[in-house]
């Protein structure tokens, strides 16, 4: 067995090794860094590539949210943890409820902060953490794998499929098995890693890339962006409070004390307080055209406008 995962390890582009950094160990550190850093150079143009498979995952995911489904991210090690924290930060981003974006892991939470490297193996725990969860046909599970053959991912996967959930794969080996089990394969091709194999370097990043555009473009199309500001933000800090009243100041161009005060009558709404000083409604009246639009500003503001013509 171990031959034959010799020879599939050979196959696959992650772990070639590079011929630019094979001196890498002998280089001063400003020119190691350097030599770093014009290898990161190359992950946006790899992920600009499969920009197409990228769009069409965000149109599944966009349109599971709209039907009350969940995207489900799954992965181990370096996969997992991005994953997980892509998903920890939908929430006070987009002010979407906690489980809209789920971040599943090979060893469960204890490998968030410990190498776990047996647990992507475990083919039956990924679909037991999916069975727990109770995956359906309204959620989208996203495997993350660099090498798309890790076991825990494919067996998520496969789950998935069954389950009748739309299906996602990210690694950065185009015609792996995990693309193989996917609906949309999203694979971009980095090259060899600066040290080989060591994949949390640039496949990590193009992971991370893809993971924010997931996310951030689905939130965009379901209405928690007005132009390129965060409108359903939650204030929860200080840090956020001011940047929720920078926010309302910008998309109505108010004073800082009228945002704060429409800040202040809308509980800290960000979306409801902008509507409040664009429209002149009081918070209740504002609320009733925020959930007739469907909880979309721009909506909003057309039907007030289309009401206003009448």
């Amino acid at each position: 067995m171990r031959r034959d995962l010799l020879s599939e390890l050979e196959s696959l582009v992650s772990e070639e090794r590079n011929p630019r950094t094979e001196d890498i160990d002998l280089l001063p550190t400003r020119e190691l860094l350097a030599r770093m850093n014009e290898e990161d150079a190359r992950v946006p143009a790899a992920v600009a590539a499969v920009l197409p498979q990228i769009s069409e995952a965000v149109e599944r995911i966009t349109n599971a949210f709209r039907v009350g489904g969940r995207l489900i991210y799954i992965g181990a090690g370096t996969s997992g943890r991005l994953g997980i924290l892509d998903a920890s930060e939908c929430p006070p981003t987009f002010g979407v409820p906690e489980g809209m974006v789920v971040g599943l892991i090979a060893g469960g939470d204890h490998a968030l902060r410990h190498a776990m490297e047996g647990a992507e193996d475990e083919v039956e725990s990924a679909r037991n953490d999916l069975d727990r969860i109770g995956v359906s046909d309204r959620d989208v599970v996203v495997g993350i794998s660099v090498s798309g053959r890790t076991p825990y991912v494919l067996g998520a996967l496969k789950e998935g499929r069954q389950r009748g959930a739309a299906t996602v794969s990210i690694s950065c080996n185009p015609g792996s098995a995990a693309d193989a089990l996917a609906d949309i394969a999203i694979a971009p091709v980095v090259g060899p890693e600066v040290l080989t194999g060591s994949t949390r370097l640039k496949s990590g990043t193009a992971q991370k890339l893809v993971l924010n555009m997931l996310t951030t473009a689905s939130m965009i199309r379901i209405g928690k962006a007005y132009g390129n500001l965060m409108v359903d933000l939650r204030v929860t800090n200080d840090k956020l409070a001011a940047r929720a009243t920078r926010i309302v100041m910008q998309a109505t161009g108010c004073s800082m004390a009228d945002a704060e005060a429409a800040l202040e009558a809308s509980q800290q709404e960000v979306k409801l307080a902008i509507l409040m000083l664009l429209t002149g409604d009081d918070a209740r009246a504002a609320r009733a055209r925020l959930d007739a639009a469907g909880g979309v500003l721009r909506s909003a503001l057309q039907l007030t406008k289309s009401l206003n013509e009448r």
